[in-house]
């Protein structure tokens, strides 16, 4: 891997012929519209891989008893927030 782009909820890397094309998209004149959906599926995976990396993480803390306040606080939400989205 030569490349990784982390975003605030994926990442992309230049591993496969989809991040290619998303990474291709930085280059000037971009990609085209064909090429961007075919990349969907991918960029859909990798959120989901993410998704469950940060309930993950998530759960890790809370089994360390960390509060909801102190999980919300790093993800810049409110207590209330994050034990609604990871409970």
């Amino acid at each position: 891997m030569a490349r990784l782009i982390a975003g605030a909820h994926a990442y992309i890397c230049d591993e496969c012929e989809s991040c290619d094309a998303i990474l291709g998209a930085a280059t000037p004149g971009g990609i085209g519209d064909d090429s961007v959906l075919a990349s969907l599926p991918a960029c859909d995976a990798a959120v989901d891989v993410a998704r469950e990396h940060l309930q993950h993480r998530v759960d890790q803390l809370r089994a360390s008893q960390v509060s909801w306040e102190q999980i919300g606080k790093a993800l810049g939400v409110s207590r209330q927030a994050a034990w609604e989205r990871f409970r």
